[in-house]
């Protein structure tokens, strides 16, 4: 299967060059508004996607390891036929049977994900941004984080297993992989948006990708495929989370694109989106960006989206909900074992066995806030707790008070 699917690289074939944004944003001081411009190429994947065929067909479906295969198999045969139906309305629905929509409800039936993603919305738009303290408001160079970020890797690791590279091609402030971790040259960042790269794409993304090039039984557990983006994003934004790392305006931005997503499905074009996010109060090149994300690969004219981004709010909640249950159930192993590479909450329950037999291998690295499991223990404890305290009882201040 690694094989297979060496040649499917999804985000990458999706994403436009740095010139698409140039562009549009030059006619955009100019006063017009036409719709970006990108040409996809033409793909064929057809022997791979019979490679894959024949792949999840031999599975066994019966044993943990031949399910995790079949399922595999088929998000990448899924990812495939997108790949191959680039610049058409069909990339949405093969999109929707990827990374789901924002109308779909969030984990134990509760409120949807673009629901949940108007709460963050509404209550950043009620915070005073006078509030930061004057080191949140400090922005430092790609160049210094490059250097600052390179350090952190290389203490963590003790070598240099991760280089931090600067990319003038990239549109995203950063994107990370097994080995590198490239920031967009000349963008501007925070001390949260460190602490974030740190915790996000290096003892996440990079982490599992890294520990799973070590299972010599599975080494697939090194990929980023489709079916594992929502316990992986939802993982690597927990990460934040739990290690204080994620404010209130990172939620706001995660929460823009659902938002966005929902929009463009309802039929916003690529322009009404990108001057959503402006009136959002993010700049030119920012607002682009996010325009970007919400329409790799489908039409512009609206009613379509590549829909990935409404995976970070779900998975946050069903990774949350699974380290809280794991609590519970006296199993914080599995949640170790999560970062023995990319699979998804269903697979590290199947996988338990595998692990106590040795066929699967621990994490050989972990993120400080995983490896020490009473720290863990303790928040996701008080989590328990804290949700047992219903604020809609709570009638007034005074009765907050009272507690």
């Amino acid at each position: 299967m690694v094989r297979a699917v060496r040649g499917i690289k999804l985000l990458n074939m999706v994403s436009w060059p740095i010139e698409v944004q140039h562009a549009f944003l030059a006619q955009w001081a100019r006063g017009e508004t036409a719709l970006p411009r990108h040409a996809y190429p033409t793909l064929d994947f057809s022997e791979a996607r019979r490679e894959l065929d024949a792949i999840a067909a031999q599975a066994d479906p019966q044993h943990p390891l031949g399910r995790y295969l079949r399922e595999s198999a088929r998000s990448w045969a899924i990812a495939a036929e997108l790949l191959e139906a680039l610049g058409t309305p069909n990339v949405t629905a093969h999109s929707i049977r990827l990374f789901g929509r924002p109308d779909e409800p969030l984990p134990g039936n509760g409120p949807t994900t673009r629901e949940a993603a108007r709460h963050f919305i509404d209550i950043a738009n009620e915070l005073d941004r006078e509030l930061l303290a004057p080191s949140e408001q400090v922005m430092i160079s790609a160049t210094a984080l490059q250097l600052q970020l390179q350090a952190d890797l290389d203490d963590f690791f003790n070598e240099r297993l991760i280089d931090v590279v600067l990319d003038p091609h990239l549109i995203a402030k950063a994107a990370a992989g097994a080995t590198r971790i490239r920031l967009r040259s000349g963008a501007a960042f925070s001390d949260y948006d460190r602490h974030q790269l740190l915790q996000h794409e290096a003892f996440v993304h990079s982490l599992t990708a890294l520990n799973g090039r070590l299972q010599p039984l599975l080494p697939s557990l090194a990929l980023s495929s489709p079916r594992t983006t929502a316990t992986q994003e939802g993982l690597a934004t927990f990460a934040e989370q739990i290690t204080g790392s994620i404010d209130i305006e990172r939620m706001k931005r995660v929460s823009l694109r659902i938002e966005a997503v929902a929009m463009a499905l309802d039929g916003a074009d690529f322009i009404q989106v990108f001057r959503y996010f402006l009136d959002a109060g993010q700049n030119q090149v920012e607002s682009f960006s996010s325009a970007q994300r919400v329409f790799r690969g489908v039409p512009l004219t609206g009613g379509h989206a590549f829909t990935k981004d409404t995976v970070y709010l779900r998975g946050l909640i069903g990774v949350h909900t699974f380290f809280r249950w794991a609590l519970r159930q006296g199993k914080l192993r599995l949640c170790r074992q999560l970062f023995a590479g990319k699979m998804t909450l269903g697979d590290v329950q199947a996988f338990e066995p595998l692990f106590e037999s040795g066929e699967l291998l621990p994490p050989r690295w972990l993120p400080e806030w995983v490896a020490r499991a009473n720290g863990l223990a303790g928040m996701l404890a008080f989590s328990l707790f804290a949700n047992r305290i219903r604020l809609d009882t709570i009638a007034d201040e005074r009765a907050v008070l009272d507690l």
